[in-house]
């Protein structure tokens, strides 16, 4: 990616939390990816952790319509998904993708089981929760112009824990300097 589209994005970003009524904490800590396939308008996300703590995490993100985040799973890591604004749709298997295409699975949206199937896409609006467990698949993708995204889950391990589908993806993309920072970003503290 380039820095200056990363600057874009967290410009947006920013205005978006704002219009919405989110103040960010002191000196958040800023990250954006495209996933490594050089095209963060088709997959791409913008997320700020909140709190990392070792017995949970806490994290807001922000997409615009058109930016997938590609489908993955966590061995160590369960999580809600919680709609802060606009909408999401999001597709999960109970497994790998291509083993659970079409199964049928429980999800719980909201508190509430609800029965689905693999592959089945779901929309989350806004003030709903998505609870993913352990090793299920999932993607989602903004279906509003821009959407806030929540994450509460057990701890957070970004280097060690997402599991994608497609070996190609990568969880942090290398940065064309083709701009000064805006903010440093969590890749950049390594």
């Amino acid at each position: 990616m380039k820095r200056s589209e990363i600057n874009q994005l967290l410009a947006s970003a920013e205005t978006c939390f704002r219009k919405n009524g989110w103040v960010l904490p002191p000196e958040p800590q800023w990250d954006v990816t495209d996933f490594g396939l050089g095209d963060y308008r088709r997959n791409g996300l913008v997320l700020i952790n909140l709190a990392a703590e070792p017995e949970y995490c806490e994290k807001l993100m922000y997409a615009q319509e058109g930016m997938t985040t590609p489908c993955h799973c966590h061995a160590k890591k369960k999580e809600d998904i919680i709609c802060r604004s606009g909408a999401f749709a999001i597709q999960l298997w109970h497994g790998r993708p291509e083993k659970a295409e079409g199964k049928p699975y429980t999800i719980r949206i909201d508190g509430k089981p609800v029965e689905a199937v693999g592959g089945q896409t779901l929309t989350i609006a806004a003030g709903s929760r998505i609870t993913i467990e352990r090793g299920m698949y999932h993607a989602f993708w903004p279906v509003t112009a821009e959407c806030v995204i929540g994450e509460v889950s057990t701890a957070n391990d970004d280097d060690n824990d997402n599991y994608f589908a497609d070996p190609s993806v990568g969880r942090f993309p290398p940065i064309e300097e083709d701009a000064a920072p805006r903010y440093r970003l969590i890749s950049d503290r390594a």
